[in-house]
């Protein structure tokens, strides 16, 4: 087995593991491999190990990787699932259209604004474009997302949109190698999100967790998490 598949083994075991720790069922917990700043063929690669789900931060990088892969099928594996594609990164309002045509889900609105461009931007024939709002829990000033105070009132408004399929909450918390600190951060995300629920808003993905604390947003109620350095390696420097 190449490293990549070795790598995805060892991730999902991870997954697994945390998951049965808490009570939890391992399926119930999705794998986004995050393939930014790696090509096409690592991409390809993880999808011939059955990984499908591919999150991508930068729009140009990704829209060409997307056409790249358009179809693609592993003649060892033709019965795979198809790519399934995650935008996860912050969101220009120029890069929308771009997003709107070519992705199945976004993680990262934080203003109605860019979530009012995507919903226009949607194209009919496609499924609903599936979408989650990015809340900054730390309010740290380098880092997106909406603040906690202010996520229902957008939730509630996303809700509305059409063309658009309001999933759930994410947030790339602060790097913390302390667990309990890890655990203290997501369990403000699940806190959060059943407010939102209690509020009347229908929400039910909680996308957190990343390759040095996955396990402790498991614990917490993660359903995605968002790994790419355990998988793909370390990543060139933009």
């Amino acid at each position: 087995m190449d490293t990549i598949g070795v790598n995805l083994q060892a991730v999902k075991q991870r997954i697994a593991h945390a998951a049965k720790l808490c009570g939890r069922d391992p399926a119930d917990v999705g794998l986004i491999a995050v393939s930014k700043a790696f090509g096409a063929d690592a991409v390809a690669a993880a999808h011939a190990h059955g990984q499908y789900a591919f999150g991508e931060n930068y729009v140009q990088e990704a829209v060409e990787k997307i056409t790249a892969l358009a179809g693609v099928a592993s003649p060892e594996a033709p019965l795979l699932r198809p790519l399934e594609w995650h935008f996860i990164g912050p969101i220009q309002s120029n890069k929308t259209r771009l997003i709107a045509e070519h992705f199945d889900w976004v993680h990262s609105i934080d203003r109605l604004k860019i979530a009012e461009r995507l919903s226009a931007a949607r194209l009919a024939g496609l499924a609903p474009l599936q979408v989650c709002i990015q809340v900054n829990i730390g309010d740290e000033r380098t880092k997106s997302g909406v603040a906690a105070g202010e996520a229902l009132a957008l939730a509630r408004a996303v809700a509305e949109l059409p063309r658009l399929k309001l999933r759930g909450l994410m947030t790339v918390p602060s790097a913390s190698a302390d667990y309990a600190q890890q655990r203290r951060y997501f369990a403000q995300l699940r806190q959060l999100k059943n407010e939102i629920v209690s509020a009347g808003v229908a929400l039910g993905t909680l996308s957190m967790g990343m390759s040095g604390d996955f396990e402790a947003a498991i614990v917490e109620g993660a359903t995605l998490v968002r790994v790419g350095t355990a998988i793909f390696g370390e990543r060139k420097k933009y």
